[in-house]
């Protein structure tokens, strides 16, 4: 395949797969694809082993880093991350605190020992995420990739001096021309659909809005709901360079994702989801379960604001996913894993969406023929 993304990055096949998962990431970039690995739960120390495993075993295919730099969070004036971490902790108010607490206990999840203590404050803010990108950027990436707001200029510039593009992710029109505004290469244009962080603009609405705003010289990838190959060629017929996909990568060979959860995931259906901001503060797509539920009773005392949430959530999630039956486990997970019923290599997904794609495109070439 032939786009200015496959000509730019010199990829087989315009699809980026988003992962968390350093084996993910190298195998899809391997397949011909592009590999993006999500920086937002590593510290800085955990991403350069993450990103020196990735450089030995891609086989020098491009691969990008994914980093969260929100462009509006509680904190943002409370210092360096140290500082920040200690007076936000002290701003949680002990009623949320308790509502945590009781929840788990109404599901018997036991609590964990010091030593399995999450993290509480990961790469939600400007000062936990320049030092990922410090780190990415040490790397041979060829994308650096940035969620919830443009990233600030001065980060553009670093990565262009590098010579790695930049994309940022946008949920409509206005988002995507302040992301050109910043410089950004790549518009993600991601609809409602998707997994994780998003808005409330459908794909199909979104993408040729966002092509429209942007203009012919910014590139666009389709995200949100594309998990298939007759999905990836609505995402080209409505404008776009390529396709951005991230849920469809959890339940795959390398995937590390937890078996409870995995095994969720392969059952739900595409009604299985809700936006909440039960996990981070901010509207997510998230897996529906006791847990989302919970968040939005009569009892609920409402989410606290980013990265607070989080930070109230952290050591609740980790408890969660260690207890027994994992009834209020839940995911970042679009709408799409009502598609995602069998667990594949990562490289045979790869090569489905292209068949798929290619017997899209053949079934509307018979469709124009005398």
């Amino acid at each position: 395949m032939r786009t200015r993304v496959t000509e730019l990055f010199g990829i087989e096949y315009p699809i980026f797969a988003f992962s968390h998962c350093r084996d993910v990431v190298a195998a899809v970039s391997r397949a011909g694809g592009m590999g993006v690995l999500g920086a937002l739960y590593f510290t800085p120390e955990e991403l350069e082993l993450e990103l020196k495993w990735i450089d030995e075993h891609v086989g020098g295919k491009p691969y990008g880093v994914d980093v969260v730099m929100p462009a509006k969070y509680e904190g943002a004036d409370l210092g360096d991350a140290t500082e920040m971490l200690s007076k936000l902790q002290g701003m949680i108010p002990d009623r949320h605190k308790r509502f945590v607490e009781d929840l788990l206990a109404e599901h018997g999840v036991e609590p964990l020992s010091e030593e399995g203590a999450g993290k509480a404050l990961l790469g939600w803010t400007d000062a936990t995420a320049r030092p990922q990108v410090e780190v990415a950027l040490k790397h041979p990436i060829a994308l650096l990739a940035n969620a919830l707001g443009p990233p600030p200029a001065d980060v553009v510039v670093q990565a262009h001096e590098h010579g790695v593009k930049v994309a940022g992710l946008a949920s409509n029109a206005r988002h995507a021309r302040k992301q050109v505004e910043v410089g950004v290469d790549i518009i993600v244009a991601q609809g409602t659909e998707a997994g994780g962080h998003t808005g409330d603009v459908s794909t199909m609405v979104l993408i040729p809005e966002v092509v429209d705003a942007v203009g012919e010289e910014t590139m666009v990838l389709a995200a949100g709901g594309i998990g298939r190959g007759r999905q990836m060629a609505a995402g080209m017929a409505l404008g776009a360079d390529g396709v951005w996909t991230g849920s469809i990568w959890l339940t795959v060979d390398e995937a590390d994702t937890p078996e409870k959860a995995r095994g969720k995931l392969l059952d739900a259906t595409s009604r299985d989801t809700v936006r909440s901001r039960s996990w981070t503060g901010k509207p997510a797509r998230l897996l529906k379960t006791p847990w989302t539920d919970a968040w939005e009773s009569e009892k609920s005392p409402g989410t606290l604001p980013m990265p607070m949430q989080f930070m109230l959530i952290s050591d609740a999630l980790r408890r969660i996913g260690r207890s027994g039956d994992g009834e209020l486990a839940t995911f970042p997970v679009g709408q799409i894993v009502g598609s995602m019923n069998q667990v594949k290599p990562a490289a045979q997904v790869v090569y489905d969406l292209i068949e798929e794609y290619v017997e899209s495109l053949e079934r509307l070439n018979t469709l124009t023929e005398d």
